[in-house]
């Protein structure tokens, strides 16, 4: 009698089950035709970027059947065996396990995670192989809420700018570091990212593969201003990197060269090493200041802001930057640390530039 009423259940439910299976393969292919055109990321610029974002595909083409099943099986549940008026009291009817099915469902989902696991672990160690040929090191630094970027020049000597010049074609190694809290190096169109980490150096390396200008973003909540810790990753041929490399160089040492021994330089040369400091501090992601080429909207824009302003009030304005906070932007975004991170001599040269290319 319960075979016979057991196969009545499995009769009833096979249409059931027939549509469901069918309404799910339909919603799957769907499901994945419009995963797979829509435009996740920005486009790619490196070599990593096509790898990461076929396995991004991978993952898609794998884990949206498993949701329509999910889905389907819940819904067909809920619907096929509700609880009907007047059943409020009654037991369930005694259904027997299926151990060919638990054996099915676990079997399934493990092979393909392990499978997942396995082609991820490919990938990554793909993208992270180190070069045959010569590599740029880049070392980064994050500090709210700015990234800088140290090179090493063409005359041996390193030099820091707030935006990121790389060549295209060429492998680049980013040594991740932080000054304060927990940051995260993130140039979308190059897929890689990874935090920066007090006390700890981090690392990965891209190679670009398209000129152009891409936004560097801090993907890890750093505080007030994380939202406008951003910057702008340029991807340059490479005799232009070359060429920029080597003008950066000899500007570097025209303004470490012109000063005289134990003292800031002076006049002209003070106003040089001023333009340096500007540029080794991140002052360019949050000001605009046409002198520099900076563009930042952070913070006020110092040619009209300091235009009317005295030597006294822009080194209080660097020193303290709550003393005076301009109406229309935050407090508490612009670094508090400048006095002593900066040495004396050269806060007195950033002073004197900025006095200069504002008052015109």
């Amino acid at each position: 009698m319960r075979a016979d009423m057991e196969r009545g259940r499995d009769a009833s439910l096979r249409p059931t089950v027939i549509r469901a299976v069918v309404f799910g393969a339909i919603a799957s292919i769907i499901g994945i035709a419009v995963a797979l055109a829509i435009n996740w990321f920005p486009p790619s610029a490196s070599t990593q970027a096509g790898k990461i974002d076929t396995l991004w595909d991978v993952l898609l083409i794998c884990s949206i059947p498993i949701f329509v099943l999910v889905t389907t099986v819940v819904v067909v549940s809920v619907i096929r065996f509700r609880m009907r008026p007047g059943e409020e009291e009654l037991d369930g009817p005694p259904i027997h396990g299926n151990t060919r099915l638990e054996v099915i469902w676990t079997a399934i989902p493990a092979t393909l995670l392990i499978a997942l696991c396995a082609y991820a672990y490919i990938v990554l160690h793909d993208i992270e192989k180190a070069p045959a040929a010569q590599e740029l090191n880049v070392k980064v630094t994050g500090q709210q809420f700015t990234w800088t970027f140290e090179y090493r020049g063409t005359n041996g000597k390193n030099f820091t700018v707030p935006q990121l010049y790389v060549p295209e074609g060429q492998s680049v190694r980013f040594n991740i570091v932080s000054k304060d809290v927990l940051h995260d190096f993130w140039v979308p169109a190059f897929r890689m990212k990874i935090d920066a980490v007090p006390g700890i150096v981090t690392h990965y390396r891209v190679t670009p593969t398209e000129t152009g200008t891409y936004p560097v973003v801090c993907a890890e909540l750093c505080g007030l201003g994380h939202a406008f810790m951003r910057q702008t990753a340029h991807v340059l041929p490479r005799q232009k990197f070359t060429a920029w490399l080597a003008k950066m160089s000899q500007a570097n040492a025209a303004a470490g060269g012109a000063a005289p021994s134990g003292g800031a330089p002076s006049g002209g040369a003070n106003v040089a090493a001023g333009k340096q400091v500007f540029a080794a501090n991140g002052c360019s992601a949050c000001h605009t200041l046409a002198d520099a080429g900076a563009t930042g909207t952070i913070g006020p824009d110092l040619d009209k802001f300091l235009a009317t302003r005295d030597a006294a009030f822009i080194k209080e304005s660097i020193a303290k930057p709550g003393a005076f906070v301009e109406k229309g932007f935050p407090n508490g975004v612009m670094p508090q640390d400048y006095a002593t991170k900066i040495k004396a001599a050269d806060l007195d040269a950033l002073v004197q530039y900025l006095s200069t290319v504002t008052h015109k």
